[in-house]
């Protein structure tokens, strides 16, 4: 319940403190961050969900000089915004892209990576003319939202000489023709640059000729198959480019991750170095992690529930806005953004009628000038709190916030210090709480917080070679120019036996000069950037008819089956009908107040073994497996509390998916020394298996639905009791190597999380799991625990890790 503060939040010496605004938008109140969490943890219905506080130190920022080859108008331009001088790691990543060496700049939040790629791309663009179109620019960022405050923090310089224009699906015809024949910095998207522009680059000659930088912002954002199409479409870019005498230097700009050159090398398929000390001020971060009680309520075999991250967080964000502290709550869906900010708003109002109206909720979809105004309410103090999703992590520029709620672990590291970074923007302290989800990620983090802390963020995973994703792209740039024996090298090892694929099956025609495309369509319609293969399902509204959008065609069956509860854009559907034959799904408005998971039954069969790792009782591989599922009931869950309202059956078809897996096995005689009866075995594997998918995620760059496992006590392909864990995505994403690479340290955390979970026989926070088709039966939590005993001291730490 929020309750008035006292004038002030007294704090020892030394801490992080910051000064909270008053009613008028002036600051007034002086805070400090570790007594504020002292505070939100206080009173005996609180005192035991405050498990673990870490502070990370401030440090001092290290400045540079500008480069002397550094374009004057622009130094003076960026000295009028407020940019007296380089960090030392702006000018460093500046001076390697300056001479031609591909970088990516690796920093935290608030860092400002964007100078690294602007000092030499508009310095080069500037230095232009002569009667010859200046050097030029191509800016890719993830989203259209973030390529528009780009061009807008750009156009603010005033560098009026700079042709500088947006080219998206929005861009009129009229000024498409402008862009290609006068632009030099143009800021795109991947899904343009795919569809359009490469496919078109006849009429882009003389941009590409000139062109000198590509810049990719955001690059940790491309993972998975989204991210292996992404470097497709990069690689495919840089033979055009060079098509036209153009030798592109990249410049890309990421969140902290781990190995940063090495994922962008595999991103953008050649050498990259690696800028990575942040040399930028920052204050100091007192950070929490905060576990919900458990609640009188049970669900699926009387298993004890927490209450959901979305009510604490709502109850957090009010209590600190009743303190004057300007905070955002971090929610993974606008629909639990709404929902935490009307559940803030009302109990502010509880405490002082209009007190609620200092809360809103912020969305994707926005307009522009809702951005800013929304931007300028916090920067004002005018609004104090906002429940937003991701949108306000990305390109957003929200200074002055005092404090971060997340409700719930982000996905990666990367996305939670990028989030937590938006609080203590301009060098004062600030507060984050991670308010954990009733999940085994989730808890596990809460319990272990040397698993978030002093500890590298994950590596990006994306799998370039993906076969299923490079076939359409190869075809896309076999319409593009003829493939050559030279364009191997480009596009990976696998590229000449894909190729043999296409020309067998008379996709691409061989001639004297290289591999034509045969086909009439467009072969860049092949390759959907943003799913996973297969005819997208249309989501129809009624009773309107508008189209909504689409959804993979292999998330659909478990996303908009008949009664699903689907939310798009932040609005909440209810799914009518799912017909497989048309690719449709209907949808009507709905705010009901539940939602729903989708149950699945999985078969897997092993295709090849491409790799092992032998310990005597256990053995890891990796490789090609067949898996066959269906989707045969779902669940129906209280938004609020958790609680399972009930379980419905559908009749959907099985699907077919080849993939790639990482699977361990234990041989009987292990398993009976270690006490697990051949009854028991069942159970023990079932649950480690879901709980092995829950921790899985904080080793590589996934959500636990991209990923998808099955155990069994004796598998016909192994001869022994098996857990898989694979890819949910034809081919492989590469999620599945990752868990190899990361075996000891991800089982040794499966174990753990399973072993420290406070529940009797198992719980949503360890070994069950929402999506399991056998209604989690059977699981036994203790056999679990056993078995991966078992496995971790057969000799896995002797397994290939990092």
């Amino acid at each position: 319940m929020a309750q008035r503060a006292s004038a002030g939040v007294a704090g020892p010496a030394g801490g992080a403190t910051g000064e909270a605004p008053g009613a008028s938008g002036t600051s007034a109140v002086r805070w400090d961050a570790g007594a504020l969490l002292e505070r939100l943890a206080a009173g005996s219905s609180r005192q035991d969900r405050l498990l673990h506080v870490e502070r990370v130190p401030a440090r001092p920022g290290v400045v540079a000089e500008w480069p002397e080859w550094a374009d004057p108008g622009l130094v003076a331009a960026l000295r009028a915004a407020g940019i007296g001088a380089p960090w030392q790691h702006q000018r460093l990543a500046a001076e390697h892209a300056w001479a031609g060496r591909s970088v990516v700049v690796s920093t935290g939040t608030a860092s400002g990576k964007s100078l690294a790629y602007l000092l030499p791309s508009l310095t080069a663009a500037l230095g232009g003319g002569g009667g010859r179109r200046s050097p030029g620019t191509l800016y890719i960022s993830p989203t259209k939202a973030l390529a528009g405050d780009q061009l807008r923090a750009v156009g603010e310089l005033g560098l009026r000489e700079l042709p500088l224009a947006t080219y998206d699906g929005d861009t009129p015809a009229e000024v498409r023709d402008w862009v290609r024949r006068h632009a030099a910095y143009v800021l795109t998207n991947p899904d343009m640059l795919h569809r359009s522009i490469l496919p078109g680059h006849a009429r882009w000659a003389g941009f590409l000729r000139e062109l000198r930088y590509i810049v990719v912002d955001e690059c940790h954002r491309y993972r998975g198959v989204f991210g292996s199409h992404v470097a497709a479409v990069l690689r495919r870019l840089i033979r055009v480019a060079r098509h036209y005498g153009a030798d592109p230097t990249f410049v890309l700009a990421s969140a902290t991750v781990s190995e940063p050159g090495r994922s962008a090398s595999r991103l953008v398929g050649r050498e990259v170095v690696a800028v990575e000390e942040d040399t930028a001020p920052r204050g100091e971060t007192v950070f929490g992690l905060w576990e919900p009680p458990l609640t009188g309520s049970t669900g699926e075999h009387d298993a004890p529930v927490r209450r959901t991250a979305t009510a604490e967080t709502a109850d957090l964000l009010a209590d600190l806005v009743v303190q004057g502290v300007r905070t955002v709550a971090f929610v993974r869906s606008r629909r639990g953004a709404e929902t935490v900010a009307v559940t803030a708003r009302r109990l502010l109002d509880e405490v002082e009628p209009g007190l609620g109206g200092r809360v809103a909720a912020y969305r994707a979809g926005y307009l522009p000038e809702d951005r800013r105004e929304l931007e300028a309410a916090l920067h004002s103090g005018r609004l104090l709190g906002v429940a937003a999703t991701n949108a306000l992590e990305l390109g957003v520029d929200v200074a002055g916030l005092d404090a971060v709620l997340l409700a719930g672990y982000p996905g990666t590291r990367a996305s939670l210090w990028q989030q937590a970074g938006r609080a203590g923007r301009t060098g004062a302290g600030s507060l984050a709480v991670l308010v954990a989800r009733d999940d085994p990620l989730d808890t596990y983090l809460t319990h272990h917080p040397e698993a978030l802390f002093g500890r590298p963020v994950e590596t990006t995973v994306l799998d370039p070679d993906n076969p299923h994703v490079l076939a359409p792209h190869l075809c896309a740039a076999a319409a593009e120019l003829p493939l050559t024996a030279g364009d191997d090298e480009l596009f990976g090892p696998s590229a000449a036996g894909v190729c043999e694929q296409l020309v067998e099956q008379r996709l691409l025609r061989r001639r004297t000069s290289g591999l034509f495309w045969t086909g009439r369509d467009r072969p860049c319609d092949l390759a959907d950037i943003r799913g996973a293969g297969g005819t997208p399902v249309r989501l129809v509204e009624e009773p309107t008819g508008r189209l909504l959008g689409t959804v993979d065609a292999g998330a659909a069956h478990a996303s908009v089956h008949r009664g699903a509860v689907y939310l798009h854009q932040g609005d909440t559907y209810l799914v009518r009908s799912l017909d497989l034959d048309e690719h449709v799904a209907t949808l009507e408005p709905a705010e009901p107040d539940h939602t729903t998971y989708a149950r699945e039954i999985t078969d897997i069969g092993v295709i090849g073994t491409e790799t092992t790792a032998d310990w005597g009782a256990a053995r890891l591989a990796f490789g090609t497996v067949q898996v066959t599922s269906q989707v045969v009931s779902f669940l129906r869950k209280r938004v609020l509390t958790g609680e399972i309202l009930g379980e419905e059956p559908l009749d959907l078809p099985s699907r077919e998916l080849r993939t790639r897996a990482v699977w361990w096995t234990v041989t009987e005689q292990a398993l009976a020394a270690a006490g697990i009866e051949a009854a028991g075995v069942p159970g023990a594997a079932h649950a480690a298996e879901h709980a092995s998918i829950g921790l899985l995620p904080l080793f590589a760059t996934c959500d636990r639905w991209d990923i998808g496992g099955v155990s069994t006590a004796r598998h016909p392909d192994t001869g022994s009791a098996t857990v898989f864990v694979y890819d949910g995505h034809p081919g492989g994403a590469g999620f599945a190597e990752r868990g190899f690479a990361a075996a000891a340290q991800w089982l040794a955390a499966t174990r753990q999380a399973i072993a420290s979970c406070e529940c009797a026989d198992g719980c949503p926070s360890c070994v069950q799991s929402p999506k399991c088709g056998n209604g989690n039966e059977p699981l036994d939590k203790d056999g679990a625990v056993r078995l991966l005993d078992v496995v971790l001291a057969s000799g896995l730490a002797r397994a290939p890790s990092g």
